[in-house]
């Protein structure tokens, strides 16, 4: 039965990958308590398990007595001496005699295997908590095996990984038996075992994709100062090259695009800016909001705060749709950014657009009494001014104000 025991939960121990050991130590553990049930607290034994031959021996220690009083503790000499007495013992010194396992009760032998088998699962859950709290932040791949309402269930060397739907890329298309990459990002312990947590939504991930597909970076050449991101929608990522022969956001963007692609394919298509860091928080900013073309910044250092004035054509480039690009700007430079706009002269638009291009917005009505009164362009119009646009009787002051307004707006798109 020893042996048959043994057997069973070394077998066990090899396909969990649990150590020699730390099994021993259990059996150990649940056999001294089987013998503390049967033969009391004040028991004095010893439990040796030799997982190599497949044994488990227990050595049950008692005081030799004239009189016994407690049987789990005493034996009397009489008893001793009919058993052989070998060592020749006498009253006052310890006997000790091997107990069969047989002998601690059937019912306790299956106890035994329940407690050893409650042991083993929670020290299962132990190396699985463990080993996943050591890859934190890491890269794991794995197979979708459950599409759910808010979150997709992962087989990752058949551990259960958790992609909850704040961490998923938004509008991402996902497929059950998809091979899947993600960081993991939190790993918890839970009453029915580990909850791992992995993300394709936290700048960590975005990191370590930039580690993998530009060998500089992995190799600390290039650093990577700061990250800020919307998922599936943009991304701005600060690198600095630690070797001057090195240009980093070359490196990085890769001979045509191709390092930078890879990771864009990966990420569901986000756009991805590389920006050059400078320790020079103004020449910092103005790279973060590249490509649009500004005038001054004024920096508040105490209030972490930065104006930033620009021409109104470049206002609509600074902002990005739907604020993106001054939204990212301000997470990858740490500074809140406000803007001034200032209104461009004509002379400076580096292109014209004609009214014909315009008709649709003006409305055919005013578009024929511009073209009627020789205004071609749309800088003729902006350059004559109000005061010259007066000279048109069809047109009062509000008309002209909106005939303007709509016009430079036309100019912001365009750039």
């Amino acid at each position: 039965m020893n042996s048959e025991i043994v057997e069973s939960f070394a077998q066990m121990v090899k396909e969990k990958g649990i150590d020699r050991d730390v099994l021993g130590g259990i059996l150990e553990e649940i056999f001294g308590l089987l013998v503390r049930k049967k033969f009391g607290d004040e028991a004095k034994f010893d439990v040796v398990v030799n997982m190599d031959r497949g044994d488990i021996e227990i050595f049950l220690e008692r005081e030799i007595v004239e009189v016994v009083e407690d049987p789990n503790t005493q034996i009397g000499i009489d008893e001793v001496n009919k058993r052989g007495n070998e060592d020749e013992l006498e009253v006052g010194e310890e006997y000790v005699e091997k107990i069969e396992l047989a002998s601690l009760g059937r019912r306790l032998v299956v106890l035994a295997k329940q407690s050893l088998n409650q042991k083993i699962r929670e020290l299962e859950k132990e190396i699985v908590y463990n080993e996943y709290n050591e890859l934190l932040g890491e890269i794991v791949v794995g197979d979708i095996y459950q599409i759910r309402k808010n979150d997709i269930l992962v087989n990752h060397n058949k551990n259960e990984l958790m992609l909850p739907r704040n961490e998923q890329i938004p509008f991402e298309k996902y497929k059950k038996g998809e091979t899947i990459r993600a960081i993991v990002k939190e790993v918890k312990k839970g009453n029915s075992g580990p909850v791992i947590v992995i993300s394709r939504a936290d700048n960590m991930f975005l990191r370590r994709l930039f580690e993998i597909e530009i060998p500089e970076i992995y190799d600390g050449i290039i650093e990577i100062k700061s990250i800020a991101r919307e998922p599936g929608e943009r991304a701005k990522i600060a690198v600095e090259s630690q070797d001057q022969r090195i240009d980093a956001v070359g490196a990085c963007v890769g001979m045509k695009g191709v390092r930078i692609h890879a990771i864009v394919r990966e990420l569901n298509k986000e756009n991805i800016d590389v920006v050059s860091y400078s320790d020079d928080p103004i020449i910092f900013i103005q790279k973060a909001l590249a490509p649009a073309k500004l005038k001054k910044i004024e920096l508040y250092e105490d209030e972490r705060k930065a104006i930033v004035t620009a021409d109104s054509d470049q206002v609509s480039l600074i902002v990005g749709r739907n604020g993106v690009n001054i939204r990212l700007a301000m997470k990858l430079t740490g500074y809140d950014i406000e803007i001034l706009r200032e209104e461009k002269p004509f002379e400076e638009y580096e292109e014209d657009i004609e009214l014909i291009d315009l008709k649709e917005e003006l409305g055919a009505d005013v578009y024929e009494i511009l073209i009627n009164h020789r205004y071609d362009t749309a800088i003729e119009v902006l350059t004559a001014g109000p005061e010259k646009l007066k000279e048109i009787e069809e047109f009062d002051d509000e008309k002209i104000e909106e005939i303007l307004e709509l016009i430079k707006s036309q100019f912001e798109e365009e750039e």
